[in-house]
């Protein structure tokens, strides 16, 4: 779990995504992608996680509860990831439609089971909700008699002969299950359990008990329909923490939440990464308690982090080291022309891809983006100011932001004819990251150039090459951790199109000729000696792919703020070099 120590926040390790979802939804995507079929339908909700759902909507992909009116039609069924009743899937194959089976594995594998001991003549006990779409599907399975029990007092309702087979929904309360088969062994002789409930599960319940008892308040995010988050909540409620079961951040209560020193954070299985990102924000942002030192800076660094201001200060700080590497006269009016001009970049363009692929509860549309509408007026003015101060530069400093600024209006508008499959720049895989990169380098590096007479063609390759990487690298890694949402946004980005090992393995590689090159131009006497320390930089990129797993549990704005402290690591450098020359 991820303590934020000044905030006593803590994050369980298991919140999230659990397989069998991810992998229902992954299916779900690649099939609407691949467009082989006129429509492509979930047959009752493929997950219980509304904002997914709307995603999931918004990518082509439709909800049906009744097959009847697609008949006919050119459609794939997918099966959701509770599965369904063997006789529910032959009349689905016998209208005519193709199968995609998303049924979890750890679901399929109960199936499994309950078919097999059905036909050896066991009746079959499922210990779960009755209402749940895992136990209809289940219930289908049981050739013979079957019965369906949700607490211990439903034991005295079986049959007092005759060989039981015991399973559980995969979401079941791992105690509880265990109490109930000791007490069905108690009055009956031939009985045979399985252990059927989903590992995740289990270690998300054991972490939520353990978390609840050290925490006064507990809050597990998760649809209100979800059976595993409304269980989690339960389990909270039973360790005696105050418990706030929510969907989404916008329903926290800031002040309510701010009264409890200890706050712990879950989520069910079905929930994505960004909405527990946004609830994680949101406590972090507004929690009242703790060291006031420490969390009074916790929170100043967050804000930053949310409102683009790191970044537009680390473009100044990058900008410091471009222009030392080439030997160009450091200027506050090129610093402030960096810094305001990433910043207006920055925010215009989280906006406009709010606007493009926001859906409710997406994470386009975040709570940076949803709160503050004025973010629009700040970047128009920071673009506006960034050009004046250009302008007093330099004609030529004029028109080269006037070009990065036409080129990313060009990046957005649809360029390309109809048979391609790329209208616009953007709908190509890995050109934000490359444009981006390109954009800083030019404003760190060329910028400054331009306000010297003699500057070596050498040193400004050697900068430039640096400064493109380093934004590269960080853009590229932010996609790595944002891959679950840009999929289901439908943005293609290099991890979704590569796969995250091969877009790792690339950065990686690349880190290669840009350290020889560094260090051989510094060397050659091409470069100020600047240039190894500023190796510094690279190796910081390979210890943030290293963190850049979800598994490690890190936040989201933890995870943003050490991607762009590289900006402030390349400044730092250069003013330690800079005071020691």
């Amino acid at each position: 779990m991820m303590d934020i120590a000044p905030l006593g926040v803590r994050l369980a390790k298991t919140a999230g995504f659990c397989m069998g979802v991810k992998r229902a939804v992954d299916m779900a995507l690649d099939m609407s992608r691949q467009k082989r079929y006129g429509r492509v339908c979930s047959y009752g909700p493929l997950i219980h996680n509304p904002q997914t759902m709307e995603l999931l909507k918004a990518q082509g992909i439709t909800i049906l509860n009744d097959l009847a009116p697609v008949k006919g039609e050119d459609v794939v069924i997918i099966i959701r990831a509770h599965g369904i009743a063997p006789a529910e899937r032959k009349k689905i194959e016998n209208m005519g439609f193709e199968v995609l089976d998303a049924t979890c594995p750890r679901v399929a594998h109960v199936q499994a089971i309950i078919r097999k001991h059905s036909r050896n003549g066991y009746d079959i006990v499922i210990v779960g909700d009755h209402d749940h779409p895992e136990v209809n599907g289940l219930i289908g399975y049981a050739e013979g008699r079957v019965m369906v029990i949700s607490g211990r007092e439903g034991v005295a309702g079986l049959p007092e002969t005759g060989r039981l087979c015991v399973v559980a929904q995969t979401t079941q309360d791992v105690e509880q299950y265990n109490e109930i088969i000791s007490e069905i062994k108690l009055k009956h002789r031939d009985v045979r359990a399985f252990d059927t409930i989903c590992d995740s599960t289990a270690k998300r319940q054991q972490e939520v008990c353990t978390l609840a008892k050290e925490m006064e308040a507990m809050i597990i995010v998760g649809g209100k329909n979800s059976a595993n988050t409304k269980r989690l909540a339960e389990l909270c409620e039973k360790e005696g923490a105050d418990t706030f079961q929510i969907e989404t951040a916008l329903e926290l209560d800031d002040k309510k939440m701010g009264a409890y020193k200890k706050i712990g954070i879950s989520a069910g299985a079905s929930t994505p990464n960004w909405i527990i990102d946004q609830v994680m924000d949101r406590v972090v942002s507004t929690h009242q308690t703790g060291n006031l030192n420490l969390r009074s800076l916790l929170r100043l660094w967050v804000w930053l982090i949310n409102n683009d201001i790191y970044a537009a200060i680390g473009a100044a700080a990058l900008t410091l080291a471009g222009a030392t590497l080439i030997g160009a006269r450091i200027s506050a009016p090129v610093l402030l022309v960096a810094s305001l001009y990433v910043y207006g970049m920055h925010t215009l363009n989280r906006r406009i891809n709010s606007r493009i692929s926001g859906a409710p509860g997406s994470p386009a549309g975040d709570l940076h983006s949803g709160r503050d509408r004025g973010c629009l007026f700040f970047s128009l003015a920071a673009l506006t100011t960034s050009m004046v101060i250009a302008l007093f530069l330099g004609s030529e400093s004029f028109l080269l932001l006037l070009a990065i600024s036409l080129m990313g209006v060009l990046y957005h508008v649809p360029i390309f004819p109809a048979v391609f499959r790329f209208r616009s720049i953007k709908d190509i895989a890995g050109s934000k990251n490359v444009s981006m990169a390109l954009a800083w380098s030019t404003v760190a590096v060329v910028l400054p150039g331009l306000q010297q007479e003699v500057i070596s063609l050498a040193a400004v390759v050697v900068s430039f090459t640096f400064v493109t990487y380093i934004v590269f690298s960080r853009s590229v890694i932010s996609d790595i951790w944002d891959i679950q949402s840009d999929r289901l946004k439908g943005q293609e980005t290099m991890p979704v199109v590569l796969g995250i090992d091969s877009v790792r393995r690339l950065i990686l590689i690349l880190s290669l000729p840009v350290l020889f090159l560094v260090i051989g131009a510094g060397l050659a006497g091409l470069v100020p000696g600047l240039s190894f320390y500023l190796a510094a930089c690279l190796f910081y990129v390979w210890i943030c792919l290293r963190l850049c797993d979800r598994a490690l549990n890190i936040s989201n704005f933890v995870m943003e703020g050490l991607l762009e402290t590289n900006y402030f690591l390349a400044g730092l450098v250069t003013l330690m070099w800079l005071y020691f020359a």
